[in-house]
């Protein structure tokens, strides 16, 4: 079954032994300040939110949807302390109202 709607998926407030399996103090860091980003993933990814807030909305994949429909959006929230993984795949725009500083690692699944 295709994925139409890649899943978000939030880890609140991890436990510190759930953050030293994961090593994430040894993943790469990234920040942005608040605005507007539109990304796209070309490989899964989990990142870590050491400070700031996110509202992630997800390009509907529906191409059956009315113009009507397209103005109901949904949204992920997340922010400082939360573990979040983004699927491979995803369109997504972040709406950032306080700059983000994150741990981040992409995993590429081998397929052979």
């Amino acid at each position: 079954m295709a994925d139409q709607n890649p899943r978000i998926i939030v880890e609140k407030n991890p436990s510190q032994a759930r953050l030293d399996e994961l090593n994430i103090k040894s993943w790469p860091k990234w920040g942005c300040s608040p605005g507007k980003y539109h990304l796209k993933y070309e490989a899964e990814e989990i990142c870590y939110i050491v400070k700031g807030k996110v509202k992630v909305y997800p390009k509907q994949s529906s191409s059956s949807s009315s113009p009507l429909d397209a103005e109901v959006e949904w949204c992920v929230e997340f922010g400082a302390g939360d573990i979040v993984t983004f699927p491979k795949g995803l369109s997504c725009t972040w709406d950032v109202s306080l700059s983000v500083d994150k741990h981040y690692i992409f995993l590429h699944h081998s397929s052979s």
